[in-house]
């Protein structure tokens, strides 16, 4: 496997002379050992400020010194994590290169900017080779397999109980999958929230083995138009109308959360989870990058630096870690 050069914090006032060193070195991200390493206050700011603008990911070989910590987009304790995000990174440096340049934008502006930020970003991938790569191979495998789309009647369940709503995502066949009618029937559910006051709690959950297992697959690609899609993902996106009242959702979380079944989640006041569920972000895999809020909503529960690990490494989260990274915020029976 190929590494980038890993740099020494000695070596950034030389790297800074280039102001964009990913165009002239070539490489598909920046990596920076600063572990033992400590700078005066005015070299800091300046070099920080360099390092966020670079157009690739800038990772870090960190301690307890926090050295340049808040311009890093990956900070790692370990050599096997830095193997585990270059093979990622190397693999889909496009997706990679958009995902922190688009979480670093996101965590300054407000969330409606924020959601439009990151769908941008989705159109420009959804337009690249690494989508096109991993949907032809998507395709050739399902061909093979002769799989065919669940079908799918009403995806929610509503109860309205008092002040108290209970939305059951219910297509247990699709393991709730994040398709296009799953979209627009929680779009609308979540507007009838936005619209009654007299609604105080929203209860979020899902029917079946699992709470969500992301996006449908089987429409991935099917909007040709990034253009067009971009604009459907600006009106038609849950996380619009969820984000702005999220103080009043509960979301109760079991089995696999994959994608948008953690995305959507994350935005809520209050999450509880039990302990077989397991979180996990794909799309980074599939030369995307999270597109359900995810660039939004995981960043401001747990830190950009632990949101661009999940998304650039694919790895899962379990529950208890979960926890104590505050994804979610409680561990049920």
């Amino acid at each position: 496997m190929q590494v980038n050069s890993v740099f020494s914090f000695q070596s950034l006032d030389e790297l800074s002379r280039e102001p964009d060193w990913a165009d002239a070195s070539g490489e598909a991200f920046l990596c920076l050992d600063l572990r033992g390493g400590a700078l005066p206050e005015a070299d800091a700011a300046r070099l920080g400020a360099w390092l966020t603008d670079q157009t690739v990911p800038v990772v870090g070989l960190v301690d307890e010194n926090r050295v340049l910590h808040e311009a890093l987009d990956l900070a790692l304790t370990s050599e096997a994590e830095l193997e585990t995000v270059s093979t990622a990174i190397r693999q889909n440096p496009a997706a990679a290169s958009v995902l922190t340049r688009v979480t670093r934008a996101c965590m300054e502006l407000p969330i409606p900017l924020a959601l439009a930020v990151e769908s941008l970003g989705y159109a420009t991938l959804q337009g690249g080779d690494e989508f096109a790569t991993w949907l032809t191979g998507y395709r050739e495998s399902r061909e093979r397999s002769r799989g065919t789309a669940s079908s799918e009647g009403s995806p929610l369940r509503l109860l309205r109980e008092g002040s108290r709503l209970h939305i059951t995502l219910d297509n247990p066949s699709n393991r709730n999958a994040l398709s296009v009618t799953m979209r627009d029937a929680l779009r609308e559910a979540f507007q009838l929230v936005a619209m009654d006051n007299t609604i105080q709690q929203v209860v979020v959950a899902g029917s079946g083995p699992c709470f969500c297992a992301g996006g449908d697959l089987t429409e991935f690609g099917s909007c040709t138009d990034t253009t067009e899609a971009h604009r459907i993902r600006q009106a038609r996106m849950p996380a619009q109308v969820l984000a702005p009242h999220s103080g009043r959702y509960t979301f109760r979380l079991h089995g696999a959360c994959i994608g948008a079944g953690i995305e959507l989640p994350a935005f809520a006041g209050h999450i509880a989870a039990t302990r077989d569920a397991f979180f996990r972000l794909p799309e980074v895999a599939m030369g995307l990058i999270p597109g359900a809020g995810g660039c939004v909503s995981i960043p401001r529960r747990i830190g950009r630096h632990r949101a661009n690990w999940l998304a650039i490494s694919g790895a899962e989260l379990r529950a208890e870690d979960a926890l104590a990274w505050g994804l979610i915020d409680e561990i049920t029976n």
